[in-house]
Parts: structure tokens; sequence; C-alpha cells
């Protein structure tokens, strides 16, 4: 059975999906963007934005009762591939060894003109 998860303290969806699905135990979030989940507004700058983002991830985990080391991978949209570094960065802070798999594409924009986005999946036992 599919449950579609709506119930997180994380910005609500901007247009029309959920915050993520879960399924025998698999969480697959929906991307996120640097919204403050109070003001809906977007944080200015890329590594602001990136840090609203790694809270708002922690905040859907935690509504869920999900750690960081239940995500298995993530996605990472970039306006500028430039700016790998600073996720790197930013990862060796959220996440400890052994990392979760990952992807990162650069994209031609993203919504509400975001820097960064990025999806997760999870997984509890």
């Amino acid at each position: 059975m599919i449950e579609i998860l709506n119930n997180s303290p994380a910005p609500a969806a901007v247009g029309t999906y959920s915050q993520g699905a879960k399924v025998d135990g698999w969480y697959f979030f929906s991307g996120q963007i640097g919204l403050d989940p109070q003001s809906m507004e977007l944080a200015q700058g890329f590594s602001a934005q990136l840090d609203r983002i790694l809270k708002n991830i922690d905040l859907l985990l935690e509504s869920h009762q999900l750690k960081r080391s239940d995500i298995l991978k993530t996605t990472i949209f970039l306006t500028d591939l430039n700016d790998f570094s600073q996720v790197n960065e930013a990862y060796q802070e959220f996440f400890q060894a052994p990392y979760p798999a990952r992807s990162t594409v650069e994209v031609s924009a993203l919504p509400k003109g975001a820097l960064v986005e990025i999806e997760v999946i999870a997984y509890q036992k």
C-alpha cells in the first residue's frame, strides 16, 4: 500500500505533488529547494539555499522518525556545476561515512529561481 506524505513541517509542495510517498519502508521525498517553511520565501544565495535545504531534509526525516543514516540515495540539481565543491563540503558536515549514493546534474532552471534542489530516498526497516 502506498502512503502519500504531506504532514511534515518542511515546506509544503509548491505545485501538484506531495512531500513524499512511502511504500514497504521506502520513503521517496520530493525535491527540496531553499524555502523557509514558515514564510515560503527562498533563501538568498547558494550557501543559504543549501543550508535551508539540509534543514528541510532533517524536518522531513524527523517527521517520519527517520535518521540521516536512513538516506540511501540523493539526487542534486544545480543550476551551476561550479557549485559542486560547496555541495561536497556540506555533505561532509551533514552525513557521516559511508555516504549515501548520489547523482548530481546541472540543469538550466529550478522552481522559484532556486540555485539548488535535493531529493532523497530513505529506507526504514
